[in-house]
């Protein structure tokens, strides 16, 4: 595997290691020991999960404020645009955001740290999209920043507007959303 840190330097994208021939491809999806040494600590993931979207759909930016969630995201199939906005109360880099296009063919993954608010849009037709979080999700700690907040600005590959849920219309802007203390 290849890890390589992205514009914010804890979020990696790992790319792994792809055994292609006339059958088809094998590649190693997960080492916890190449993960932890990457991060620098020992991980330990407690919940996987997964979702199906539709093109245009935009989750996110999602995160929580008690027991924040680091998570190892991959696309089995179709594209995202995956974006992690660090959210950490005394962080150098708070506010600022990281991006990376995912997919079932290109298989690249990214850890996001605890701390970070996530999102993605799909780019496909339909996306499904797994992850491992190294904590449970909790509702009543779940935050939702605003996807189109020109604090942030993140730079999203679309045009017209996205399909939200309700609670992601009324995500927060920066400027009001609870930041995250990690230790």
């Amino acid at each position: 595997m290849i890890i390589t840190p992205l514009s914010l330097p804890d979020v990696l994208l790992i790319e792994p290691e792809v055994h292609r021939d006339a059958r088809g491809c094998f590649l190693e999806t997960y080492r916890q020991s190449v993960l932890d040494a990457a991060v620098g600590r020992e991980l330990r993931f407690v919940q996987d999960n997964q979702s199906e979207s539709h093109r245009h759909v935009l989750r996110g930016l999602h995160y929580q404020t008690v027991d924040p969630q680091g998570k190892l995201l991959r696309v089995t199939e179709g594209e995202i645009y995956d974006v992690a906005v660090d959210m950490r109360q005394d962080s150098p880099t708070f506010g600022q955001w990281a991006a990376q296009r995912l997919s079932g063919d290109n298989h690249l993954q990214l850890w996001i740290p605890e701390g970070y608010a996530h999102g993605f849009l799909v780019l496909s037709e339909r996306a499904v999209v797994s992850y491992k979080t190294t904590a449970y999700y909790q509702p009543a700690y779940q935050q939702c920043l605003l996807w189109n907040d020109p604090a942030v600005a993140v730079t999203w590959p679309l045009s017209g507007a996205p399909h939200l849920s309700a609670p992601d219309q009324r995500g927060l802007p920066l400027s009001q959303a609870p930041r995250v203390r990690i230790g």
